[in-house]
């Protein structure tokens, strides 16, 4: 996500030539942002909504050339946990055609090519084939990860056993808006994330098995534990509302910081090189400043020899004499970097600079200091 007005002059986004200074102690890094840059800011959401934009301006700022539509209700498969050797839980009225205790814990486990449900003296309650399915009464307890709506999936996988929680589209956007946004949030900022949880829910490609991960390869998911009444809220307020472009569900990434500008898809992180996605354009982010992110502006220091052997890794050769951006996109994230070492120049890109130095965005300067 991104955030802030102040941006850095074009001359400076275009190119930055660091001198070699032999006497050289520290590598400086400055930057802006956290996150991959693409989409919505959320901070910068709340900045607009602190502004007075409602919802549907925030997230058609963002999401260029789109417009809010609604789609029709449908489940969507959470994966909870995945290669494991067995699976623990409550709160579920049936499984396989056994009628369960609610109040009583089960465990799941692979039997040869399949499932077995047992009890906790490990007596057998069910065989159910490659695929266990608990309905919950009204909800199911996974031990280790937490409460859901709907029914609990137990599967084998190549790895042991994989746990998927197939939920109703508003239960699990109820699931999702408070651990991405703070429920403190102002409430425009909050029906946005629910928007836009909402669409890249239901637009991200299915895994085979489940459509979604529980956690930031997708988007943050918490169940049952993770609802508050203003986070329901603002989902109830845009009941099945999705950002759409040219009549479809668009794929609505999000992130924290934006540093004053976002980012074009194919310069990020999330797809280094893609064809450009209409609708995921960099555009400014005015009010991302006001919004209270430690992210807006942050700065690192490493010393030669951290500096040198992270290069390394990214193909430096020799001794690191320079770093010089050759491109950046659309804001001042760098997307073409030169690593001027003693033998030779290596060419990386944007996302390569920021992985191998742990950088919170793309959005970096680099200097040498005495």
């Amino acid at each position: 996500m991104l955030r802030g007005t102040r941006l850095i002059p074009l001359a400076l986004a275009c190119a930055l030539v660091v001198p070699a200074a032999a006497s050289a102690k520290v590598w400086i890094v400055k930057g802006a942002g956290f996150g991959h840059g693409v989409g919505m800011s959320q901070y910068g959401a709340y900045g607009y909504a602190k502004h007075g934009f409602a919802y549907d301006q925030i997230l058609t700022h963002y999401y260029t050339g789109t417009t809010i539509g609604t789609t029709a209700d449908q489940s969507v498969r959470v994966l909870l946990l995945d290669g494991v050797g067995g699976v623990s839980f409550s709160g579920a009225s049936s499984a396989c055609g056994a009628t369960l205790k609610p109040g009583k814990g089960y465990v799941a486990k692979r039997k040869g090519g399949g499932v077995v449900v047992r009890s906790k003296k490990r007596v057998l309650v069910a065989r159910c084939g490659a695929v266990m399915t608990a309905t919950g009464a009204p909800n199911v307890f996974v031990k280790g990860k937490g409460t859901y709506h709907g029914s609990l999936e137990v599967r084998t996988s190549s790895n042991g056993l994989d746990a998927i929680n197939v939920v109703e589209l508003e239960d699990y956007v109820r699931g999702v808006v408070s651990k991405e946004s703070p429920a403190s949030w102002p409430i425009e900022a909050l029906k946005a994330q629910a928007v836009a949880a909402r669409s890249y829910g239901i637009s991200t490609a299915a895994h085979g098995t489940f459509d979604v991960f529980d956690d930031t390869r997708s988007q943050a998911y918490g169940g049952v534990g993770a609802e508050t009444a203003k986070t329901d809220q603002a989902v109830a307020a845009t009941h099945l509302q999705v950002v759409l472009y040219r009549g479809k569900v668009a794929q609505t990434f999000f992130f924290s910081t934006s540093g004053g500008h976002t980012e074009n898809n194919e310069f990020s992180s999330l797809g280094f090189g893609q064809p450009p996605i209409p609708y995921l354009r960099g555009v400014d982010d005015p009010y991302e400043v006001d919004a209270g992110s430690p992210y807006e502006h942050w700065k690192r220091k490493f010393s030669l020899g951290r500096m040198s052997s992270a290069m390394r890794g990214l193909g430096l050769r020799g001794k690191l004499r320079n770093i010089v951006v050759t491109q950046r996109g659309a804001s001042p994230r760098i997307v073409q970097a030169n690593l001027v070492g003693s033998a030779g120049t290596t060419t990386v890109n944007g996302p390569q600079l920021a992985t191998a130095l742990g950088l919170p965005d793309t959005w970096a300067f680099f200097k040498k200091k005495k």
